[in-house]
Order: structure tokens, then sequence, then C-alpha cells
């Protein structure tokens, strides 16, 4: 064991002995009275709890994609004012806890992002993990579950909204919105049958990643039992840079996920 190693198991040690606060690890925005939609954001924040130092990164890195998604929360604000729905977002890095993950799923934690190794998730002691777990999965999954409750009676569907780098492993990717579904592909369906006319853009199916990926989990967990409706949209990071390309990105994506709603339940009474 490296001796690096060894001071991160020491700050592992101390930090659950001091049982330090991790902060708030999910936020709700209700923007309507009787919100009919419900839209998650999991990866809106890129916040490191103070004890885990940054998780042994430079702060330049924790400012890139593989701790958070950049834009992802401004969109996701302004397609719930478009809809009138009830947001919930996460509080921090998906590097310290992928929300969209569960417990078991060996990215939960990742040691790795892609080129970037994490010290602060290797070798990680089972408190520390259990104390992520405890203290980020849990309250986000137990208010998710809290607001679909709350909300139930006039709830129609679920978007989660997520962002993604232009360039992975070297190679641009063409794909600009990716609309994902997990074991429930309704509402993704009838997305891609009603892009609208005037979006210039290269939208796909399950791009760049799909529920082979683990991608789904959200979805499946919170949605699909309940009978709502889902999906997942997946922008580009360069087309939401600006506030005008979020505000732009939130109108065009309250429409279409509107209209594809609509198609979707006239098909259901046909």
């Amino acid at each position: 064991m490296t001796q690096r190693m060894k001071l991160w198991n020491f700050f592992q040690m101390e930090s659950q002995s001091l049982k330090p606060a991790f902060g708030p690890a999910v936020h709700v925005d209700q923007m309507g009275d009787a919100p009919s939609v419900i839209v998650v954001c999991e990866h809106a924040s890129n916040r490191v709890p103070a004890h885990l130092d940054g998780l042994g990164l430079k702060d330049e890195t924790l400012t890139r994609h593989i701790a958070w998604d950049p834009g992802a929360l401004p969109v996701a604000q302004g397609l719930s004012q478009q809809l009138g729905a009830v947001l919930v977002h996460g509080g921090i890095s998906r590097l310290v806890y992928d929300c969209n993950r569960p417990p078991d799923a060996p990215d939960a934690i990742p040691e790795r992002s892609e080129v970037f190794e994490i010290p602060g998730n290797t070798a990680l002691s089972d408190a520390a993990r259990d104390a992520r777990i405890a203290q980020v999965y849990r309250p986000f999954s137990s208010m998710l579950t809290e607001q679909i409750g709350v909300h139930r009676a006039h709830l129609r569907m679920m978007v989660t909204v997520h962002s993604f780098t232009p360039i992975f492993r070297d190679q641009m990717r063409a794909v600009q919105i990716g609309i994902l579904h997990g074991d429930d592909d309704r509402l993704a369906q009838a997305m891609m049958q009603s892009i609208p006319a005037d979006l210039d853009m290269n939208v796909q199916l399950n791009e760049p990643y799909s529920a082979a990926d683990g991608v789904a989990h959200t979805l499946n967990r919170h949605a699909v039992p309940y009978g709502l409706p889902n999906v997942m949209i997946e922008i580009r990071n360069d087309l939401i840079e600006s506030t005008a390309q979020q505000a732009n990105i939130a109108q065009v994506l309250a429409h279409w996920v509107t209209t594809a709603e609509a198609a979707m339940s006239e098909r259901n009474n046909m």
C-alpha cells in the first residue's frame, strides 16, 4: 500500500469517527401548484463535502464533466418552469456518490472516471461506503419517493435531465440530444416520433448511453413502479453553455415533451 493510500485510509477512519456532515444531498423546487410532471437532475452539482478534501483531485478537475453534468440544472429548472413541474435535483458531486446508480453498482462510487483516478474513492472502507450511501443516495432516493407520493394524484410523467461531453476518449460525438429509456419506452418512443421539425440537431435513441450502461436506475426504480411514463434526456454540453442556450433548449424540450405525451395519450385512448 502506498503512502498516499495509507493517508487516505487514515483520513477516512478519522472522518467516520467524527461523523462529518455531508450537507444537503437533495433539493426540491416546486414550480406549480399541482405539478403533473416530476423533473429530476441527479448530477446537478459538483460539490464535494469539505471533509472529503476534494477526493484528492485538483479544483479544475472537479469542474469537468466527470464531477457533474454542466448546464443540466439550468435546463432542468427552465423545463420545470415551463411545465409547472416539481424538480428534484442533487446537491453533491456524482464522484462522491452517483445518485443514478444503486448501492451495489461498481460505478456508484467510481475509483476511476474516464482518464482520471479518484484517490478519495480508492479502497474505501465499508464504513466510509455505507456513510455515502446513507447520507447521499438514501436522502435523494427517499425524497424522490416522497415527492411522487405527495403529487401522485396528478403526476403524468417523469423526465430526467443530463448532459454529456462532446468528446469522449478523443472521439467527437455526433449525437447532440439523446432520448433514453429503461424498462418503459413509451415516452421515449413518442418523443422520437415527434421530433420538432425545426430542431436542427442530431437526435438519437439510447445514445450516447443506454440502459445497458446502467443509466436507467432512477427511471426504473422511481417511475416504472408507479406506471409513470418516463424518459431520460441527454444534451451535449457544448450546446448549453450559455444562459440563452439553456433557456432555448428548455423551451424546446417543454414543447417536445408535452407534444409527445399528448400523442402517447391519444394513442392509448384509441
